[in-house]
């Protein structure tokens, strides 16, 4: 294992955003697998010393039409099974709840938008407690949910969403909604998301106004989560 981190990215603006600025500020090489542009079975999965999953806009359980889920699903399996740090971001959270058994289905509505995060009290303990609603919001952007993996720690909830952050084990962390939004890169978020905006009759505008309102708060929380999350993993290694 070495200090790369390998980003699996589904769409070019879903990178890792505010996140990659701590990964930057440790010297940590990030290396990015755009699916569909490489191949998704390439890289070792036990090889770098991060993985992160990142969202898109496809189903976790859409093998049948996009058939780079199950070489990621065996990347990820893999990972999960050697004990290595692992973080999933939306999509990435719905596969690793899926390799970890749970089902991964429509949730019945979407939540796109801005609503603050309900921590657990394990939550509250674990370096998501930076994320609570009490400080910042949140960034969510998902019409599926997942059930909580046997074994794992809930750790925050929405109203429309109750499974919104999950560790598991020392190493895995889940996560639905969108921590690493940056404001000044949100812009493409809503054109990539156009069809999907207008379709649910959701007002860009809104979107584009919140995200300025909320956005540098839940960037300057994010990377302390995460900072701290890192912090822990180097020392349980």
């Amino acid at each position: 294992m070495n200090h790369e981190v390998l980003a699996i990215r589904h769409v070019h603006f879903e990178d890792l955003g505010s996140l990659e600025r701590v990964l930057g500020d440790r010297g940590r090489l990030v290396r990015y697998l755009d699916v569909g542009f490489a191949r998704i079975e390439a890289p070792d999965p036990v090889r770098p010393s991060l993985m992160v999953i990142l969202g898109g806009p496809i189903s976790a359980y859409d093998d049948d039409r996009y058939p780079t889920l199950g070489p990621l699903v065996a990347m990820i399996e893999k990972r999960v099974a050697a004990g290595l740090p692992t973080l999933g971001i939306c999509l990435g959270a719905q596969l690793i709840a899926r390799v970890l058994g749970s089902r991964v289905y429509p949730s019945g509505n979407i939540e796109i938008g801005w609503t603050p995060l309900t921590l657990t009290d394990a939550g509250k303990r674990s370096p998501l407690r930076h994320l609570d609603g009490a400080h910042t919001s949140m960034l969510h952007w998902h019409g599926d949910t997942f059930d909580l993996p046997q074994g794992a720690v809930h750790l925050a909830s929405t109203p429309a969403c109750q499974n919104q952050a999950f560790s598991w084990g020392k190493h895995v962390l889940g996560l639905q909604c969108h921590p690493e939004i940056r404001t000044d890169r949100f812009e493409p978020w809503l054109i990539g998301n156009a069809g999907e905006i207008a379709g649910h009759g959701l007002d860009v505008r809104k979107l584009r106004a919140d995200t300025a309102t909320h956005g540098p708060k839940l960037e300057a929380a994010a990377c302390t989560m995460f900072g701290e999350w890192l912090d822990q993993l180097a020392t349980k290694s």
